[in-house]
């Protein structure tokens, strides 16, 4: 663990960043037809030709002329997308970001050191926390290790969201302040703000220059906790972070109006390093599995959740924990970078502190106590009342497959991620009798500033694969081919797509320049195949593998009749969390999720009887 997370010596962190290549501009021609074959699967004859004419039509008119502004934009900026793909995916959305667009996923410690167990709350936390100020350490002093891909250096800048981010809220637009500064570049906060029962607090997790240890942490946390339990709740302003943004931004507004110390506090925690969450006061906190310790995590009391923070480490009364994130300053391998490297320190000391129990005189933790009036008050209790109906609409499941997992994928030469994303079109095939147009995350860390691409898993490869699987007539040898084929053809993509020839951030950004320049939609944009297909967001499958790791997160769905599916894909298991909206009587989580099991079954059992 050790050897891939800290750096050698004479490699720094960030030291590449200014020598990584530029996100490049795909071929317009390339770009468009891979959208044909990509709309394919989802339309007829008659509507694919009409699609055909369509995207002829866009390629020699107004398509042309939007890719040449697009060429001239990206000579101006060493990422074209970069500032687009913050406002356009995050911080334009008027909704609750909270509950649908924050990432989150439990510790992987139930199986391990830390089983549920009532009064480890307060222990475990402060081991875990420690670690995490330990990180956040060799990310400032840079020794954390720089990532690749085969050869190739990763864009690190997502690291620098990880400690002291926050998302502002606004009227029309959100902002994200970050105030993390490597040594070189100066100070840095390095306080810690603790949520528990409505009420904030605040401390330095550095006194006289080195980070608290955990006993200091647990003095600080018992501190909280005490006064927390022998005085009334607070108000639980954090429960304003998960409104509809608008409101949240008017809310602040008058938050601040009301006495300006109430800017002072809130920006305390826009700065602090993360949030600790000790909830041990919403009903039902004592999750004993990963299904509700994922679910949990993701809509558990909003008092105790700042929606807007980089990173909320959750703790619940038995000693489970879990990660809650605001998405927009990062996507969720970097998070996973630092859980890992956590994670291993965890297990490495057998999930005790072997250290010194030495105390010092650290100043106590101070509270931060807002101003609030009857106006704030009535908005805190719609707020918990609008986010309570609508997180109850939620179906969440998270299962182990465990007959088999990376290991035996590989051994029969086949791409474990490959190999998920072709059992879930078979499943979501066999649960809808129809192709289900599928979104996953491809990184493009490759180029300064990158982030992410679509991959668009449902091809013509894949559906014909899947109605041969479903097809009595269809011999062993066939299917066996066709899935072959399906296999080739997503790898394909995925090295296409890492490499800056994806297709999908190429067509947002033809959209966004005809938007700035004031120019009617192109007709591309509102043909019926591009929403049937997925493009603007209507993906009914959002998926993302969490990595070969133990960590395993969850988004919800994109559209009211989809699925949210991520996994992550052990040696031994493949680890899916599932999720759906109750209130629509199409989709189903927990079926959707035991017949991708069974795909996998189906699929290991067309490679047993064939010479893979």
């Amino acid at each position: 663990m050790e050897k891939q997370v800290v750096a050698a010596p004479a490699e720094r962190t960030f030291q590449y960043q200014e020598s990584l290549p530029p996100l490049p501009v795909p071929p317009l021609e390339e770009s468009l037809q891979k959208y044909l074959e990509a709309v394919k699967p989802f339309l007829n004859q008659e509507e694919y030709q009409r699609t055909e004419r369509i995207v002829k039509n866009f390629e020699n008119g107004i398509g042309k002329e939007l890719h040449q502004k697009l060429l001239e934009r990206a000579k101006t900026r060493r990422n074209w997308l970069e500032e687009w793909w913050q406002n356009v995916a995050y911080l334009d959305l008027r909704i609750s970001t909270q509950i649908y667009c924050n990432i989150g996923g439990p510790g992987p410690y139930i199986e391990t050191y830390w089983p549920p167990k009532e009064g480890t709350q307060i222990e475990r936390a402060c081991v875990n926390i420690w670690h995490t100020l330990k990180y956040w350490d060799l990310l400032r002093t840079e020794k954390v290790a720089v990532e690749r891909s085969g050869n190739a250096v990763l864009d690190m800048s997502q690291f620098r969201k990880l400690f002291c981010t926050c998302k502002i809220p606004g009227v029309t637009r959100d902002s994200i302040c970050n105030y993390f500064k490597t040594e070189t570049e100066g100070e840095c906060p390095s306080h810690l703000v603790v949520l528990c029962r409505g009420r904030v607090f605040a401390f330095d997790a550095l006194h006289e220059g080195s980070l608290l240890n955990p006993p200091e942490l647990a003095r600080q946390l018992t501190y909280i906790q005490k006064r927390c339990s022998s005085e009334p709740d607070g108000p639980g302003l954090a429960a304003l972070t998960s409104e509809e943004r608008t409101k949240w931004a008017k809310m602040r507004q008058h938050l601040i109006d009301l006495d300006p110390k109430n800017l002072t506090l809130l920006e305390k925690i826009q700065q602090s390093l993360f949030v600790v969450c000790l909830d041990d006061a919403s009903p039902h906190a004592t999750p004993e599995n990963y299904t509700e310790v994922m679910r949990l995590g993701l809509t558990g009391d909003p008092t105790v959740r700042w929606g807007d923070k980089s990173y909320n480490s959750i703790f619940f009364s038995n000693g489970t924990c879990s990660a809650f994130c605001d998405h927009s300053p990062f996507d969720a391998m970097a998070l996973i970078a630092m859980l890992s490297h956590t994670e291993g320190k965890i297990s490495e000391n057998e999930g005790k502190w072997k250290g010194s129990d030495k105390v010092r005189d650290i100043p106590w933790p101070e509270e931060l106590a807002f101003t609030v009036d009857q106006k704030l008050m009535n908005e805190i209790e719609h707020a918990k009342e609008s986010y309570y109906q609508k997180v109850s609409d939620l179906q969440l499941v998270s299962y182990a497959f465990t007959s088999f997992g990376k290991a035996l994928i590989r051994k029969k030469k086949l791409h474990p991620d490959t190999f998920v994303q072709l059992a879930l079109q078979l499943a979501y095939y066999k649960c809808h009798g129809r192709p289900g147009c599928c979104y996953e995350t491809a990184m493009t860390r490759r180029f300064y500033h990158g982030r992410t691409e679509t991959m668009r898993s449902c091809t013509v490869e894949a559906v014909e694969w899947c109605k041969s699987m479903l097809d009595p007539s269809a011999t062993v040898y066939q299917r066996q081919q066709l899935m072959l084929r399906a296999f080739a053809k997503h790898n394909k993509m995925r090295k296409e797509c890492e490499i800056g020839k994806g297709f999908d951030r190429h067509l947002l950004g033809l959209l966004l320049i005809a938007q700035e320049q004031g120019l009617p939609v192109p007709e591309l944009f509102v043909d019926t195949a591009f929403t049937t297909s997925g493009g603007g967001g209507n993906f009914v499958l959002s998926t993302s593998l969490t990595g070969y790791t133990g960590f395993n997160g969850s988004a919800l769905p994109m559209v009211h009749h989809g699925y949210g599916f991520f996994y992550s894909i052990r040696n031994d298991r493949i680890v899916a969390t599932c999720s759906s909206w109750k209130s629509c009587p199409e989709t189903d989580a927990e079926v959707l999720c035991r017949t991708v099991f069974q795909s996998f079954q189906d699929m290991l059992q067309l490679t047993a009887t064939a010479q893979l």
